[in-house]
């Protein structure tokens, strides 16, 4: 990968964006009277809602990083090994904050002897001092760092322990892993298969067909026809959350390939050529399988992988060719601070049930309330911000 390439504005953006979008969506649970197209369509509803369109983003845009990330990594020398071992830690801090995450929507609060919201600030507490970003080279505080991090570590091990779920007052388990668990499980695969094969960029898209394939093979039911006996899924979603971030790594291969003063106006053709392949394939094979996210259809791939290429054309056009990137200086944090923001309105929420006042109920509503939670986004990335600014930053 070449030093042009060390960091692209337009890639920091369509992040920023995403995490604005995933904040916002987030947040429409407390509305009603809104459009249901915004909403994530019904498990067996051949339906592509606006909120169903940002998760893939996301996934897209984590590919897409993946290849700056390992680079940055190899330049400085750093082993295979010692990068195998990173990306293992990190996929596991995803999948530990996943599954905390993901259990709390059963919480037994009476068997717990926790509030919902008591467990969901300490949740976040033990995160924050588990990974945040602890200032180098000071010695005389690492005593204090690792300390801040033994208590996090003991706040988990607490939650976990006296965490009772449901009517049959169950312990913690994986579940669906949630966003989070989602994102580690993808993040290490995509990651580890990029380590090993980017010398062959071949072998790159032979893995992104592959995921598409085991995805059509699992939804068609040749991988049970196959297998009678065996599982629903082979690998997590049938392989549709790799396909996204493996359409992510693809793109990233077109820019290292088209990113000289030459070419890259180039990039806009290809990346949008490939949006509207991607978009009639979804339209194809829409004709056998539905729209759907919580189904992980084919369909919901081809369309979003589409509407991603598309996406990142018109950033990309703008940021990085137009130099539009002070345009986006407001939602920055969202973009380098991204697991921050995305925990931050855990600890808000819980706070905003216990006062003693809530938002009239014509501010959630409609319009109003969509520009509430709008407004709501925006507001999570100044707080993102301000807590950055005071060396709160989670980074795993």
């Amino acid at each position: 990968m070449t030093s042009s390439l060390k960091r692209i504005s337009s890639i920091d953006v369509f992040r920023a964006l995403t995490m604005l979008w995933m904040v916002f969506v987030n947040d429409l649970w407390s509305l009603s009277g809104i459009p249901y197209w915004l909403e994530h369509a019904k498990a067996t509803e051949d339906m592509l809602g606006f909120a169903d369109v940002v998760f893939p983003c996301f996934l897209f845009i984590l590919g897409m990083a993946i290849p700056f990330a390992l680079h940055n990594r190899l330049s400085k020398g750093e082993s295979r090994g010692l990068i195998m071992l990173h990306i293992v830690t990190r996929s596991l801090a995803l999948l530990v904050m996943g599954i905390f995450t993901v259990n709390i929507d059963d919480l037994n609060a009476e068997a717990t002897g926790l509030s919902r919201a008591w467990f969901q600030i300490i949740m976040v507490i033990g995160f924050f001092l588990i990974w945040n970003v602890y200032p180098k080279n000071r010695d005389a505080k690492r005593i204090l760092y690792a300390a801040l991090q033994g208590i996090g570590i003991g706040l988990l091990l607490y939650l976990a322990f006296v965490f009772r779920g449901g009517e049959d007052k169950l312990r913690m388990a994986s579940q669906w892993w949630g966003i989070l668990g989602l994102i580690g499980w993808t993040y290490l695969g995509c990651a580890l298969i990029y380590l090993f094969v980017h010398k062959t960029p071949a072998l790159l898209i032979v893995s992104w067909a592959f995921f598409t394939f085991i995805t059509i093979a699992g939804h068609a039911g040749w991988l049970k026809a196959l297998w009678p006996d065996g599982p629903n899924d082979w690998i997590l979603g049938n392989g549709a959350f790799h396909s996204f971030a493996s359409a992510g790594i693809l793109a990233t291969l077109l820019l290292e390939r088209f990113y000289t003063a030459e070419k890259k106006t180039k990039l806009i053709g290809f990346y949008t050529g490939i949006g509207i392949l991607f978009l009639a394939a979804g339209l194809a094979v829409r004709n056998f399988f539905i729209i759907s996210k919580i189904q992980a259809t084919p369909t919901w791939i081809f369309l979003c992988c589409g509407i991603a290429f598309l996406l990142y054309a018109f950033i990309y056009w703008l940021v990085d060719l137009k130099g539009k990137s002070r345009w986006f200086d407001l939602i920055k944090p969202a973009g380098t601070a991204t697991l921050t923001c995305y925990l931050i309105p855990y600890m808000y929420y819980s706070v905003g049930t216990m006062l003693p006042f809530s938002l009239p109920e014509s501010l959630k509503f409609g319009v109003v309330g969509l520009l509430k939670s709008l407004l709501f986004a925006f507001l999570i990335i100044g707080i993102t911000a301000i807590l950055g600014k005071i060396k709160i930053k989670l980074k795993i």
